[in-house]
């Protein structure tokens, strides 16, 4: 399969779902086991976004790469393929999902790209259990590979839209296709409406991306050309296009409220989606500044997140980059970005070692909590009540030291487990003993000694 030779967008299809075939031959179900309690449509729902979290396209990078057998392609045309085949395995696994009927799959995908592309000639052949041929073949084709700019890296002077790009697009494929499996159709006018969303998702990024690019100083010239590029690339509707350059131009000179360019962003999804790739575009060099930081915090407040969620999204991201470092490394532009994920990490480790005396006895004087985490971390479940103690603890425990409030929201002990994995000393509760002798072979103290953050 040769990218721009004709044809091989079908034998791209057809190679990715013979492949998905092959590894779930005598595999268990994967992507989770949604509640059952829930109606199809919902538990398909669920499992798209199970999906897309388990193949990494949930931060823009697949996790199956292909860069095994890149055969000398370039690194953004490899990413680009690895995404086409990534879309094409989602697809056919909710065609599995929804028990959708016995059918011609790789049409169906076909069928699914042109939505997505906007080929509106292609779906509706297909749609109708044609076959494209010929021109209309090679018209999808070059459709899709027009895409390639938005979805296969950034320049380097340019904003970080690549995981962004790729989320939404991404979002839009599964909801089309579980219209597909579900109903046995999929109207043109239905996928329409769902890409002008997505325009209108990718354009408040690119507001909010650009804004982050002018923090620190006014962008130089080549910056601005690139900026404005891309806009172009993304393949926005004519007067979204337009529209969107212009306040791009405005935002070089005088960065604007955020509260007006998230104006529009309202359900809970499309709010963390823009934090999240703001996030995103923030560490893509490995390091964010005061400027930068300052921004993020505006950013989350006007969109309607606390400190505690913006940490738990943060370190999400850490362990997705820290479980695949070799993918990152492939494929993203800059050379810092090695230390993607490295300064949240940094940042969770900063607070606990500052605290860690005070954290100690803190869980020691809750007496409950050290036997609820000890039975935690040895993987043994906990009951619905000594859950609801074990949270109301550890609130008790960020009551008295703030900088350790993450832990104490939703999920929070599963981030102080997963933190001990990367920390340089044990946080187990099997560990909360003594703390270390001092040079002087006196005991330290215990708390109080710390810098309240």
């Amino acid at each position: 399969m040769e990218l721009g030779k004709s044809g091989w967008l079908r034998a791209l299809v057809e190679e990715a779902i013979s492949s998905h075939a092959s590894a779930a031959t005598g595999q268990p179900a994967a992507h989770g086991n949604p509640d059952a309690r829930l109606s199809p449509r919902a538990r398909a729902r669920a499992g798209l976004q199970q999906m897309v979290r388990d193949t990494g396209l949930l931060y823009g990078t697949p996790t199956e790469s292909g860069a095994a057998d890149a055969g000398g392609r370039p690194a953004e045309e490899v990413l680009f393929l690895a995404v086409l085949r990534t879309f094409v395995r989602i697809s056919v696994r909710l065609a599995e999902v929804t028990q959708a009927p016995a059918g011609p799959r790789a049409q169906q995908v076909l069928h699914l790209l042109a939505a997505l592309v906007g080929e509106r000639e292609a779906a509706e052949v297909l749609g109708a259990g044609g076959t494209l041929r010929g021109r209309r073949l090679e018209a999808l084709e070059e459709a899709v590979e027009q895409r390639a700019m938005s979805l296969a890296g950034d320049p380097a002077y340019g904003l970080a839209l690549h995981n962004g790009a790729v989320y939404t697009d991404v979002q839009v494929l599964g909801r089309n296709a579980l219209q597909l499996f579900l109903t046995g159709a999929l109207p043109w006018e239905a996928a329409a409406r769902r890409a002008q969303f997505a325009a209108r998702q990718k354009a408040v990024l690119v507001e909010v991306l650009s804004a982050l690019a002018c923090v620190e100083r006014p962008p130089n010239f080549s910056t601005r050309r690139a900026i404005l590029r891309q806009v172009e690339d993304l393949h926005l509707p004519d007067g979204l296009t337009s529209s969107l350059r212009a306040k791009v131009k405005r935002t070089f000179d005088r960065v604007p409220p955020l509260e007006e360019v998230v104006r529009d962003v309202r359900s809970r999804g499309a709010r963390r989606f823009v934090l999240e790739q703001a996030l995103l575009a923030s560490l893509v060099d490995g390091r964010r500044s005061r400027a930068e930081l300052r921004y993020l915090h505006a950013l989350a407040s006007a969109l309607r997140f606390d400190a505690a969620e913006v940490a738990r999204i943060e370190v999400e991201m850490a362990e997705f980059y820290a479980r695949n470092r070799a993918v990152v490394d492939v494929f993203t532009v800059s050379e810092g970005a090695g230390l993607l994920g490295d300064e949240l990490i940094g940042s969770m480790q900063s607070a606990v070692e500052k605290n860690f005396y005070r954290l100690l006895q803190e869980i020691r004087e809750t007496g409950e909590l050290s036997v609820l985490l000890t039975k935690a971390a040895r993987g043994q479940s906990l009951t619905e009540a000594e859950r609801a103690a074990m949270r109301g603890q550890l609130i008790d425990v960020a009551k008295a030291i703030p900088a350790l409030a993450i832990f104490a929201a939703p999920g929070g002990v599963l981030l102080l487990i997963a933190l001990a994995k990367v920390l340089p000393f044990d946080l187990r509760p099997s560990s909360f003993q003594e703390p270390p002798p001092r040079e002087d072979g006196g005991p330290e103290p215990r708390g109080g000694e710390s810098d309240p953050d």
